[in-house]
């Protein structure tokens, strides 16, 4: 197991009954952000998203305020491969629904359009900065755990990722990176090498849909390239649509123990 995350990248694991209960727990919170009016600002693309970003109330274990716990297969394996869980986020909550993607406000016709073509393509924890939206790794994560919340068809909205796609990411980073000081690393414009890596990827790596159900879990390496399909015209889900919890913590070490680890 450890060496298909290590080749592909990423790695689905089946329904487990800790996760199931997890998620089934989960939802009732979850459900109660996404009608909060508090977040209404996390409504986006028309609301065709919503963003959920540190939405769900869970401890900084992954217990939920009732008292459910986050355990399972795949935080054992998480165990095993990273070692001792880091503290944990407030999760976030995004959820697709029927229509996914619309433009966002502002939102160019060229980026809209990468979004379509590319399912928004990207690495999570390089984040546009400044005026010139220039790319700097400002979120050193660990890992991406998602937690599905809900059952959805597999045409509605799934996970996108690239197979391997970390190999060629991980090296463009390292080429970009490695040789600055470290206090320089996260406020390095590594713009021009995230796009030739990323046009890298889609030329040598499958692309592979990955639709989950409650109870499963998906790891993602932290370079991995993800993003979400959009919504078919005859996908089917219940009114609360694609509902996913994601964990991304960050890594202990900051950029440079990013871009150095396996």
């Amino acid at each position: 197991m450890v060496a298909c995350f290590d080749n592909l990248g990423w790695i689905r694991f089946p329904s487990d009954p800790d996760l199931l209960a997890w998620s089934q727990a989960a939802r009732p919170f979850a459900r109660s952000a996404v009608a909060d009016p508090n977040l209404g600002h996390l409504h986006v693309r028309d609301g065709t998203w919503f963003v959920g970003l540190d939405a769900l109330p869970n401890r900084d274990d992954g217990q939920l305020p009732n008292g459910t716990p986050l355990k399972g297969a795949a935080l054992d394996f998480i165990a095993t491969r990273f070692g001792p869980m880091p503290p944990l986020h407030r999760a976030q909550i995004s959820v697709t629904y029927p229509g996914y993607p619309r433009p966002r406000d502002g939102e160019t016709e060229a980026a809209f359009g990468y979004c379509l073509r590319r399912d928004a393509a990207h690495v999570d924890g390089i984040l546009p900065i400044g005026p010139e939206q220039r790319r700097m790794v400002r979120e050193p994560h660990a890992f991406i755990l998602g937690l599905p919340l809900t059952s959805a068809g597999d045409t509605a909205a799934p996970l996108v990722v690239w197979d391997g796609s970390h190999k060629p990411m991980q090296a463009a980073f390292r080429k970009a990176l490695a040789d600055l000081p470290p206090r320089d690393q996260s406020a390095t414009d590594i713009a021009e090498a995230y796009r030739a890596a990323r046009r890298q990827v889609f030329d040598t790596c499958p692309r592979r849909t990955i639709p989950t159900v409650p109870g499963e879990a998906i790891l993602l390496h932290r370079m991995t390239l993800h993003g979400v399909a959009p919504w078919s015209q005859n996908a089917s889900a219940g009114p609360d649509g694609r509902m996913i919890a994601y964990f991304r913590p960050e890594m202990s070490g900051g950029v440079p123990a990013w871009l150095s680890a396996p």
